[in-house]
This record gives C-alpha cells, structure tokens and sequence, in this order.
C-alpha cells in the first residue's frame, strides 16, 4: 500500500470521526452529557490529529491540538458543559471539517485564530474557577502568619508550613512505559519520532534505548523499526493519558506500562506479543505492578478477542473493486437471461437447472447490492451543521427533526444526494420559514421546524424535506415568472404548474442576493439531479402552514425487476416497483370521458387509461383497452393510472444503462437494458410519462 493509498484511508477515518463527534456533540445538546459521550468526542478529535501529525498536516494538527486541550478539560470535568460551550464546539467542530477538507484537496486553511482564542479563553474561564480565586487568599494568609510575631510557641511555623504543603501536594513514584514499534509499523503511515516527542511532551525522559535488534549494514531496512524505548514518566502523568497518544497507530506499536525488571533490558527481535510478555512477570513479585498494555484487539488474548472480531468484523475495499464486481453481476443477469430465452420450452431438467441458476443470480444480485447499500444518517448527519451556517447567516432560528436516518440505498445514490439536500435545506429556511415576529404574528412559535426524514416504499426510497413555514407565495411567483418572460401573463396555470415554475433555469423570488440565494441557481439543478439519478420530485405547498418537498429515488442505480412488455413494434420494460397489478378489462370496465379519454373502474376507482403509443413512437398498437393488457401502476406526483400494452412477455430482473452516458437524456424514458435475444429495450420513466400525461389532459379540458 503506497502513501497515497494510507492517506485516503486517513481522510475517510476523519470523515468518520467527524460524523462521530458531532453526534456527541448534539447528544450534549440535547442534555445528554455523561463521561461516555464526552470521551467519544474526545477520542474522534484526537484520532484526528493524530493522523494529521503523521502525515504533515500542521495547520490541521494544531487546530485540532487547542480543540482537543478544551476537550480534555471537559473530559476531566475542570470545565463544565454547558449550552454556550457545546455551541461554541460545534462551531469548531465545522471548522475542524473544513480543516479536513483543505488538507484533502490542498487547498488554504481556513482561518481559525479567533476561535483558537475563544476555546482558549472558555479553557480558561473554566481552569480558573475556584482554584484561582481561592489561590490569592490562601497565599495572603501565609504571608500574614509568616510576619506576625509567635511568641511563646516553641515549634517552627516555617517547617509546619512546609510540611502541610508537601501533605497536599505528595511529588509521587515515577514510573515507567516501554515502546517498541512492530517491525512493519512505518508501513502503515506510523512515525515513531512523533509518538515519542508526545511523551516528551508530558514530561516523560528517555532513561533507555534498545539496539539489540538492529542489524548489521548490509541488512538494514529503512522503511523497518528495530529499536525500542523505556520512558520514565512522573506520577502526574496518567495512564490514560499515555494511551491516547497511540490511539491512532493500532496493533502497530507495542506498549506496555510498567514492565518488569526483567523488561527493561535487551529483547530480542523476535515480536513478541504483548500478552506473552505480560506473563513473563514473576508471578511471586508483589513489589512490581502488573503490566498493562494499550487497549488493542490483542490485549484480551485469543479467547476474549474473538468474540469482539465476530461482532464487528469490517473490511476497507476499494470503491473500484466493488463497482466492477457489480458490473460483472449485471453481466451475469444479462448472461442467465440469455439462457433462459435460448432454452425455452425445453425438457423439464433444463427448466429446472434454469429456475436454479436464477434464483443463485438473484442471490448474489442482492448480496452484491448489499455491500454498496448505506444508511442515509450518512447525508442527513451533514444537516445540522447547515442549519448552523444559516441561522448565523439569516438570524433565524430553527428546530430540526430527523426521522428514517438508518434507511439504506445505494452509495452513489448517498453521494449525489448531497447537493439537493443541500439547497432544498437553503431554500426552506431563506424562502420558507419565516423569521421570528412574523411567525409570532401569525400565531406560530417563532422558532421555525424543518422535518427531513427518509422512507422505503414500492421499492423506491422516499425522502421528504418540509418546513411550517409561509408556503409558496403564488402570486409572487406567477409575476416573477412572467417578468423573466418564463410563461405569457394571460397563462392559465394550476397551483401545482405554478409551484413547479420554481424548478425554471435562472428562477428565483429574492429580493436581494445574499450568499445563501438570490442567483437564480439551485432549484433547477435539484431537479436535474434527481432526474439523473432516475428519480422524480414534486411539490405540496399551503399558504401560511408550509411547504414539502418530496424526492423518489430508485433503491439503486444498476438491477432491477421489470415486466417486459410490448407496444406495437416496440419492446419496452416496465419497473416493478411502480406496477400495482396487471389485468384485461371487461367491456363494462372502461367508461368513456369526453371525446378521447377512458377511464379504467377498479373496484370503484376510476383510472385514467393512458396509451403508451405515442408516448414511445410506437406503430400499430392496440387502441382498445379491451383488445390489450391494462397495467396498473402507481407515482408519486399524478397517483394511480392504467397503461395500455399489447402484451406482457416476461418478468425478470434487468440491468440498467444510462441514456446520458451513451445518448442523451429522453423525457418519458428513465434508461435501457439488453434483453436476453441481445436487443436493447428501453425501460419506461413512469412517474414522468403519467404525470406529463395528466398534464396535458388537464390543459385539453381547460
């Protein structure tokens, strides 16, 4: 493994401990502040800079260095949480991340004097509490017994001083810690010198170095660790204290505390682990303390360690690997749909083996898929610190309820969510949310709420963006939008047509531009980025009571399920996830609407039929409802309908590829699949078609 490869382990481990510590940080904002949430703040800082130091980063180190020294402080209980103090961690935890970010992309670091100054000053106010006022008192009254006249005692106030001084205040033993990086530790990232000048830090001295290992010229190693130390530490360094500095280095390093006697001199170079050491103590000397090693997975010895690794057995794998082991099941799809066409109708233990064949498939279609899934708390742990910079920068302040975080989808799905999560969240609470007198106005708390939550459903993930806000002031975008010369000022437009006007390019209802809006960018790039991702959004906006934001978005972007069915000359795919059911109608069934529109009876329902024919340029399709095969399917934005097709072929999983990639983006059309004769069908968008549909049924009647 190169540097390059150890510093991009580095950078997702920061993103983890980031993630990490604003949990805790919200966890004692929400009041729970126990000594295990404190020490997991703490821990995720200091992992941090760790690895900063090992790899360079200086300003990303020291940053984190005076965010840490408050932490521990906190941690120690000499500063005291309170609601200003997490306030002002959060906001160096925000730039503790963009600390990161600028060591990723070597870009300047952000400037980060001032709040060094406040963590500073707010260790400080915390250190100097008690200790510090009752310190000038206590030194007035020695002076004042030192001056005033004792006659007639016949002790020494001087001695007597001395002594209660040294009583308070015991000097202590000494004591020990050996270090011996492993012999593949510089491998890793690890530097030595940097964990050693730490205990120097503390106040530790180097009383020994063992050279017993190092080998002769000729089979010197330079990336190889051959020496180790023993420090002697005085007694107000703590044990915990020398643990965390080799926190961020794992099983590199071996470090045992205390060692025996025997210990201190030569080793050999052979490695030994630590426990085996440990037990080398004389088992009749109480005079020395039982060695104790770092917290590492080989501490507990075989039998406790197992249990713990079966827990939480994890591997790191390149996201490249596991792209083209997804590629190469989509192949396989294609493959064992191939076969299945090419051995219809066959004997019965051809059918069988078949029917095998495609439910091993689909298993490792799914386990496949599973390895790329992440829980979405991933994207929505990134909206707290949004709402930070907004409340700074709007004066608003506004509550945050999160629901549906563990909800998993597919990880290049996560990653491209990001970005419309983002604006929809500027959007609400610059355009939605009120500020405080006139929420008071109209009744309501004047602390605002925006509820984002996720959800699965049909086989798609639903996420859901809404505020209580104002609503979307009609009037005000219909004039904005005839202004920009986006529709006619005679337009006659339905309250849902006039909410999507705010998706136009170059749209936007700000009376100033501001660095949160007023550019006309953002809503418009939503909405392509939900599309290309294959997914729709829509609008739900009252007056007065809010605005909801609603995104559908496939599972994943590679394999799905689909009914294959044709229109006309033309094979298409229908995904399963939108199809609620399939059926031939009786004559009786389909009601006429007017002129040109039917309208399906499903136990009651009336749904709009909708002919597939020229939505695909398809040619001698069946025209009546009757003749052909009405499927049901359900959306988010337009709800139920019924599409005509000739006929349904198949039913099988297929492979999705972009049209963007190869083609374009085609309105009505959500990608393209190989089927298993080896022709390319297209697979239908059918939130898009049914809603476009409507729409145009909606401005005929009008």
């Amino acid at each position: 493994m190169n540097a390059e490869e150890i510093q991009g382990i580095f950078f997702i481990e920061c993103e983890e401990a980031l993630a990490a510590a604003e949990a805790g940080l919200e966890a004692c904002s929400a009041g729970t502040q126990d000594n295990e949430t404190v020490n997991a703040i703490f821990r995720a800082v200091h992992s941090i800079k760790g690895g900063a130091g090992a790899f360079g980063f200086t300003a990303l180190q020291a940053f984190t260095h005076g965010f840490e020294t408050l932490l521990s402080d906190v941690r120690d209980g000499t500063v005291m949480v309170s609601e200003p103090l997490v306030s002002l961690m959060l906001r160096a935890l925000d730039t503790l991340s963009d600390h990161v970010e600028a060591a990723r992309s070597g870009s300047d670091a952000p400037a980060d004097e001032a709040l060094l100054a406040e963590l500073a000053a707010a260790q400080a106010d915390g250190a100097g509490g008690s200790d510090a006022e009752t310190q000038p008192a206590a030194e007035a009254s020695v002076v004042e017994q030192d001056a005033a006249p004792v006659d007639g005692l016949d002790f020494d106030l001087d001695a007597m001083l001395s002594d209660i001084e040294h009583d308070a205040e015991p000097e202590g033993t000494p004591w020990r810690v050996r270090v011996r990086p492993h012999a593949g530790a510089m491998a890793n990232g690890s530097e030595p010198l940097l964990l050693l000048r730490e205990l120097d830090r503390l106040g530790g001295s180097c009383i020994a170095c063992d050279v017993a290992a190092v080998p002769v010229l000729e089979r010197l190693e330079a990336g190889q660790a051959y020496l180790s130390w023993l420090f002697e530490l005085p007694a107000s360094v703590s044990e915990d204290a020398v643990q965390e500095i080799f926190d961020f280095i794992g099983d590199d390093c071996e470090v045992v505390f205390n060692p025996a006697p025997e210990e201190e001199g030569a080793h050999d170079a052979e490695e030994t682990p630590t426990v085996e050491k440990t037990a080398q103590a004389p088992a009749n000397d109480t005079d020395t303390p039982e060695p104790k090693e770092v917290d590492t997975a080989a501490k507990a010895g075989p039998e406790k360690a197992a249990p713990a690794a079966r827990a939480g057995q994890s591997i790191r794998i390149d996201l490249g690997k596991l792209d083209r082991l997804i590629d190469t099941v989509g192949e396989l799809v294609i493959a064992q749909a191939m076969m299945a066409q090419r051995f219809a109708g066959q004997d019965l233990a051809a059918v069988e083996e078949l029917s095998m064949l495609d439910g091993l498939t689909r298993e490792l279609q799914e386990s496949a898929m599973s390895i790329r899934a992440q829980p979405i708390g991933s994207v929505f742990s990134r909206v707290p610190r949004i709402l930070r910079e907004l409340e700074s920068s709007t004066g608003k302040a506004v509550n945050l309820e999160v629901s549906g975080e563990a909800t998993e989808l597919d990880k290049t799905v996560i990653e491209r969510l990001s970005e419309p999560l983002t604006h929809l969240i500027r959007n609400a609470v610059d355009h939605g949310i009120e500020g405080a007198e006139a929420r008071i106005a109209a009744g309501k708390p004047a602390k605002g709420t925006l509820c984002v939550s996720a959800e699965h459903r049909s086989g798609r993930i639903v996420i859901k963006i809404a505020d209580d806000g104002a609503g979307i002031n009609r009037e005000r975008v219909f004039g904005k939008a005839v202004e920009n010369g986006l529709i006619a000022a005679d337009a006659q437009l339905s309250n849902e047509e006039i909410d999507n006007l705010i998706f136009a390019p170059g749209f936007s209802t700000a009376q100033t531009v501001s660095n949160v809006s007023g550019r006309g960018v953002g809503m418009d790039v939503v909405r392509q980025n939900v599309k290309e991702l294959g997914g729709r959004i829509t609008i739900d906006s009252t007056p007065g009571e809010g605005t909801v934001f609603t995104l559908a978005l496939p599972l994943t972007l590679a394999i799905s399920d689909g009914m294959i069915v044709t229109v006309g000359d033309q094979t298409l795919v229908v995904p399963l996830a939108h199809v609620v059911e399939s059926l031939r109608p009786d004559a009786k069934d389909v009601q006429g609407l007017g002129t040109a529109r039917q309208m399906l009876n499903v136990r009651g329902n009336f749904l709009p039929v909708l002919s597939l024919e020229e939505s695909v340029g398809a040619r001698n399709a069946v025209a009546s409802p009757t003749e052909g095969v009405l499927i049901v399917v359900d959306t988010e934005s337009a709800g139920q309908a019924a599409l005509l097709v000739d006929g349904i072929t198949d039913q099988r999983q297929f492979v999705i590829k972009s049209l963007d990639t190869h083609y374009r983006s085609v309105d009505g059309v959500a990608g393209a699949t190989i089927l298993g004769d080896g022709r390319v069908a297209l697979i239908l968008d059918i939130d898009g078609l049914v809603t476009n549909a409507v729409h145009v049924r909606r401005k005929e009647a009008a």
